[in-house]
């Protein structure tokens, strides 16, 4: 299993749904982008080189929400 997959798992155990894409621009280079979002309408959207890149920014971005969220400080 790729660590990219562990994150995918995580996510989805802790209740968000989720995606990947790949594209490629007009240079040629591919972009991974990937996004997680819970039924509150909150939806994150990260956009890397690697994919692997992506996720870890994401698992990133959705630990420190569910952080701010059990401290009280969510400012959204």
């Amino acid at each position: 299993m790729n660590y990219w997959e562990l994150i995918a798992d995580n996510l989805s155990k802790a209740g968000l749904s989720w995606g990947c894409i790949s594209a490629v621009d007009s240079e040629g280079r591919t972009l991974w982008i990937v996004d997680a979002h819970r039924d509150n309408g909150k939806r994150f959207v990260v956009r890397s080189d690697e994919k692997l890149a992506a996720f870890l920014e994401l698992e990133r971005i959705t630990h420190e929400l569910a952080l701010t969220a059990l401290l009280g400080d969510d400012p959204r």
